[in-house]
């Protein structure tokens, strides 16, 4: 690293085959016009950040200027001095005198976004040298275990968060930098008055109990066949679409302010089949009837209409059948950088294969729920992915499931940060009707299916943030729709 002696404001990046593009006099120039006047940052925060910092002493000024600015504090050379007098770098520059010298040489205010705009652009150049030279080595060295196409898999991550993050590899962060962060997700939720942290399902009472989908979860959705989790996800990812409303969020990006893009990787249904569950969802038309065109004249133009009506909305299928992780995660990255994308979907878990055989299926599943949690965590958007149920919940007398229930339960259970089981107790009783010479028991079994019938049930078995509990929905099988059960004092609301 060069030594900082004096300064040169008219100085611009120092590039040399023995050195990384960097400015120091544009960092320089920078944190002094924060420390001159604190509401400099306001218009820089969003640009640069410590990590694009080629000298450390300089990254760590601001870093510390930031979390006092963040709290409404003052950042000056003064109160910077208390937090930075036992700093090594600082004290080779010169000490808290060197604060003092930054702020006395910043020129001109009105340039910090250039400044900040020169000194991202010179950090992203130095990662891309980097993360160049990384390439090349590994695709020099020959490994057994290691297949081309799993380096381009990796490169393209790599490049993905340079462009997503402006760093390819993130590595440790101080806990001051952590806490920053934390309190601006508590000054965000503040602001919303006690409304939802999350994205919003659709579904009011589920969304009480989850606070809404949190960005970096991995949430798993599971059931017994015909419990209707395709159609729950299906519900949820239309819902969030239909509701998508683009605009400036609260940290000053453009991106989704109401519901989202999303993603749904249907390794089951085709997309055709799935689009067909949402316009019959829309339109209120039973989806088997759309399949035989068993429709009127008046119905197929409600279903058209429909078509048109949703034709927009971001909601983005892709139907490969036995999709790798890894190409899972490449194709995920792709959308979000190419379209954008705020909620990703997996139909179901299963049915992904890993990026390589493994000895036994646990080993399997656990390689791909970790890469759903890495998918999520990297993105940042929340990942929701269904999950089947084992067969020995049908041998038990209370069919409700448990957490033990999941196939391959153990990493399912680990990894995941919710999981929320369907269950449809009307299904199993339509299976126990008596015999009709049974006059009694048919009498008490309509009475049950009754209380029964057009209920659903989301358990959650998990919640690593929240409660867990039982959330009652309506179902409407002939629509395959999930909806808000309206409760008996609701009812002279218009819920």
């Amino acid at each position: 690293m060069n030594q900082i002696a004096g300064f040169n404001p008219a100085g611009a990046e120092i590039e040399s085959p023995e050195t990384m593009p960097h400015s120091v006099e544009a960092e320089q120039q920078l944190l002094g016009a924060i420390l001159t006047n604190n509401d400099i940052f306001d218009r820089v925060a969003a640009i640069v950040g410590p990590q694009h910092f080629y000298d450390p002493v300089h990254a760590r000024i601001f870093e510390i200027a930031s979390a006092r600015i963040s709290k409404n504090a003052l950042a000056s050379p003064v109160t910077l001095k208390t937090f930075m007098e036992g700093d090594e770098g600082l004290a080779a520059l010169g000490g808290p005198a060197y604060l003092a010298r930054l702020a006395g040489a910043a020129i001109a205010g009105f340039a910090a976004r250039d400044y900040a705009q020169l000194i991202y652009d010179l950090a992203i150049r130095r990662e891309l040298i980097a993360l160049g030279r990384d390439i090349s080595a590994r695709a020099a060295k020959m490994e057994v275990d290691r297949e081309p196409r799993e380096q381009i898999v990796e490169a393209e991550q790599a490049l993905y968060r340079l462009a997503e993050q402006g760093q390819a590899d993130s590595g440790f962060q101080s806990f001051l930098h952590a806490s920053l962060e934390a309190v601006q997700v508590a000054v965000a939720a503040h602001k919303r008055k006690g409304q939802l942290a999350g994205i919003s399902t659709g579904l009011v009472d589920l969304d009480k109990k989850l606070g809404g989908l949190h960005k970096s979860d991995l949430l798993i959705l599971a059931g017994r066949p015909s419990m209707g989790k395709t159609s729950l996800a299906t519900n949820i990812a239309f819902n969030i679409a239909r509701a998508y409303r683009r605009g400036t969020k609260s940290d000053g990006t453009e991106g989704a302010v109401e519901g989202g893009a999303v993603g749904f990787f249907s390794l089951e249904m085709s997309a055709e089949q799935l689009a067909t569950r949402v316009l019959s969802d829309a339109s209120e038309i039973p989806s088997e009837r759309v399949r035989r065109g068993d429709l009127t004249e008046d119905e197929f133009q409600r279903f058209a209409a429909a078509a048109r009506e949703l034709e927009a909305c971001p909601l983005y299928i892709d139907d490969t059948p036995a999709l790798p992780i890894s190409q899972l995660a490449a194709r995920a990255r792709r959308l979000k950088r190419t379209h954008g994308l705020d909620v990703l979907m997996v139909d179901y878990l299963q049915l992904v294969r890993p990026a390589s055989a493994k000895d036994s299926r646990v080993n399997e599943v656990s390689e791909i729920t970790q890469g759903l949690k890495a998918i999520a965590k990297e993105l940042d958007i929340p990942v929701i992915a269904l999950s089947q149920l084992s067969r020995q919940v049908e041998a038990r007398e209370d069919k409700r499931p448990q957490l033990a229930d999941l196939r391959e339960s153990g990493s399912i259970e680990q990894d995941a940060d919710v999981v929320m089981f369907v269950f449809r107790e009307e299904y199993y009783k339509e299976r126990e009707k008596p015999g009709d010479h049974d006059l009694d028991g048919v009498a008490k079994w309509q009475e049950e299916m009754e209380k029964l019938h057009g209920r659903a049930e989301v358990i959650i078995g998990k919640q690593r943030h929240g409660p867990i509990g039982t959330v009652e929905l309506s179902f409407e099988g002939k629509f395959t729709r999930f909806g808000n059960l309206a409760k008996p004092w609701q009812q002279d609301d218009g819920f």
